[in-house]
């Protein structure tokens, strides 16, 4: 009987060199802190949109289905059928949002306080700004307002 040599040599496989499925889980060198919560944001408003679409086009086929009219029972089986897949994709769904909410608890127990006080502080002060930049518009169009007034009631 003849054994296989040991070697030195490495004898790649396939399966350290699959890509299935990578993500970019780490930020880029050039890519900000802000943006790379920003785009973190984005990615789990996106996923919420799609969940919350499959339970609302699931409940709007489900009760499309429940239509009453002269059925066999052949078709009274298919839209139970279709029913049962809807309700069961519709939990995926439902399961899906639960977990991303548990996700979203613990990121905020376990965030930075300091942080979020920051960006809180950031958003109240940007807010007010704009509102007294509001109300110096408002006074300015009211005192526009009232001298035009004035000014066509002396001229009358």
């Amino acid at each position: 009987m003849s054994d296989v040599p040991q070697t030195d040599v490495s004898r790649p496989s396939a399966l350290p060199t699959a890509k299935l499925l990578q993500r970019q889980t780490q930020p880029s060198i050039d890519q900000k802190s802000d943006e790379y919560l920003d785009a973190i944001e984005e990615e789990w408003n996106k996923r919420v949109d799609v969940e919350i679409e499959t339970l609302v086009d699931g409940m709007v086929d489900i009760v499309a289905l429940a239509a009453i009219g002269d059925k066999d029972k052949f078709r009274v089986a298919q839209e139970a059928f279709q029913a049962q897949c809807r309700a069961e994709s519709m939990i995926r769904a439902a399961n899906s949002l639960m977990s991303t909410i548990h996700s979203m608890k613990l990121l905020l127990l376990l965030s930075d306080e300091a942080q979020i006080a920051k960006r809180r502080d950031a958003e109240l002060r940007s807010v007010q700004a704009e509102k007294t930049d509001a109300q110096k518009k408002v006074a300015a169009l009211l005192d526009e307002l009232l001298l035009s007034s004035k000014s066509g009631d002396q001229k009358g």
